[in-house]
């Protein structure tokens, strides 16, 4: 039985800035079901606020805490183990992280920095790294969808520090157990009653099922033919709306 859902927002919500076809009438839909809900997202180029701002601008009501991003949660592990850290960021997402000690970082941060991915960037990382900092990563996540075709995400990035200096990271988002099961207890609720719904089959699916929740693969965003196979017998629908009708049985006693 479905008593929460976790919503992935690019790629299942939006895309480039926009809502994607029907979103908006399905989240009307999702809403009447009156499961509590949160929007889960390793989307990094960009603050909460920010993330928040689009989706409202967009038409979606959300409120501040039903959104959980995952540089949110990087900051809650930084302070909580009292790490100092060199981040790899967007300019605007790096400034959420200046309130931080970052002398003699003992920790190095990997968030989708884009553009900012330079040799110089990276070099400076692995030094550090080969000094004997901790690697952390919002996410293992290959690719994203933008501008119609697949893009770069951070997780190659993450992958080639790992490789240089002989390390593994910490993921701290999406796929990480800990990450979903965070946010599970706090809607009071046990993994196997909450249903991740996402367009990614290794971090939404695969992730969430390893976690010991329930997985829904949207057909949309990053998905790519194929990725339904993976994991016979998995709910998959086309757009959000049709979650409803996946979900009627659940909701019933």
């Amino acid at each position: 039985m479905v008593k929460g859902l976790l919503l992935d927002i690019g790629g299942v919500l939006t895309e480039d800035g926009s809502a994607l076809p029907q979103a908006l009438e399905g989240m009307a839909a999702v809403r009447k079901t009156q499961l509590p809900l949160r929007f889960l997202t390793n989307t990094s180029r960009r603050t909460a606020r920010q993330v928040a701002t689009e989706l409202r601008s967009l038409g979606f009501e959300l409120a501040d805490h039903e959104l959980v991003t995952a540089p949110l949660a990087v900051k809650q592990y930084l302070r909580a183990h009292q790490l100092r850290p060199l981040i790899l960021a967007t300019p605007e997402l790096a400034e959420e992280f200046a309130d931080l000690d970052s002398c003699q970082p003992n920790a190095v941060v990997v968030f989708d920095a884009g553009e900012g991915f330079t040799y110089a960037a990276l070099n400076e990382a692995f030094q550090c790294l080969h000094s004997g900092a901790q690697l952390l990563a919002v996410g293992a996540n290959r690719y994203f969808r933008s501008g119609g075709a697949l893009q770069l995400d951070a997780g190659p990035f993450v992958k080639a520090l790992e490789y240089a200096a002989a390390c593994e990271a910490t993921i701290i988002g999406k796929p990480a157990a800990a990450f979903y099961h965070s946010v599970v207890s706090e809607l009071g609720l046990s993994p196997a009653e909450v249903m991740m719904v996402g367009d990614d089959v290794d971090s939404d699916v695969v992730g969430a099922l390893d976690a010991g929740l329930q997985a829904c693969l949207s057909r949309t965003g990053k998905f790519c033919p194929g990725d339904e196979q993976r994991v016979p017998g998995l709910p998959c629908i086309d757009r959000l709306g049709e979650l409803v009708a996946h979900l009627d049985d659940s909701l019933s006693p």
